[in-house]
């Protein structure tokens, strides 16, 4: 008995469970992986929010974010008002635009890469947005589904309410094909056209 009780005592007893120790090694434990997966999704949520967070803005990141918004207004009131100017005095577009052609090719390339970049990581920013309502949107379907199906539920018993339930003498009042107008002024019409 001393032997068995020294056994068990070293395998489950002292505050330790070797059996489990040793399972663990090539079996992950279920319930602490959950626990290590949450805490990891709770960093990273609580570090999110932190980068996030309203902070208070001085002028310089306000005049910055004002800056930020000047490029496409400005192309776009730009080319409105070159084309505005060929209009009004032509001879000045068109050396403006002589002049334009003296630019060399790397430099349009610079530029496009520029424009492109600026553009592409506004794109990159409102996908990034889409796809988060996206994703809220998708979160509400098992609500909507359920929303249907109640309400499916609910004609369901609207209409089960408005049947004759098997009353033969109303099922007959229902059915009457003679008591129907539209009916009757279609049989009409057939039977003209067919004549």
């Amino acid at each position: 008995m001393g032997v068995i009780s020294q056994f068990l005592k070293m395998a489950f007893g002292g505050n330790r469970n070797v059996l489990r120790e040793t399972v663990e090694v090539f079996r992950e434990n279920a319930e602490s992986g959950a626990q290590r997966q949450f805490e990891g999704q709770m960093a990273a949520i609580n570090q999110m929010q932190s980068e996030f967070a309203l902070q208070q803005r001085g002028w310089f990141d306000r005049c910055m974010d004002g800056v930020n918004r000047l490029p496409r207004p400005a192309l776009a009131l730009g080319t409105i008002g070159l084309l505005g100017s060929a209009m009004v005095d032509p001879v000045w577009f068109a050396a403006r635009m002589q002049g334009i052609a003296l630019v060399p090719e790397p430099l349009w390339w610079l530029l496009g890469v520029i424009v492109s970049f600026y553009f592409g990581a506004r794109q990159q920013l409102k996908s990034e947005n889409l796809q988060r309502d996206l994703a809220l949107s998708l979160s509400r379907v098992p609500q909507v589904v359920g929303n249907v199906s109640q309400l499916r539920q609910l004609e369901a018993v609207s209409v089960s309410k408005a049947t004759t339930n098997g009353h033969a003498e109303d099922e007959i009042e229902v059915v009457k094909p003679e008591q129907n107008p539209a009916l009757i002024q279609w049989r009409l019409l057939r039977n003209k056209q067919s004549e």
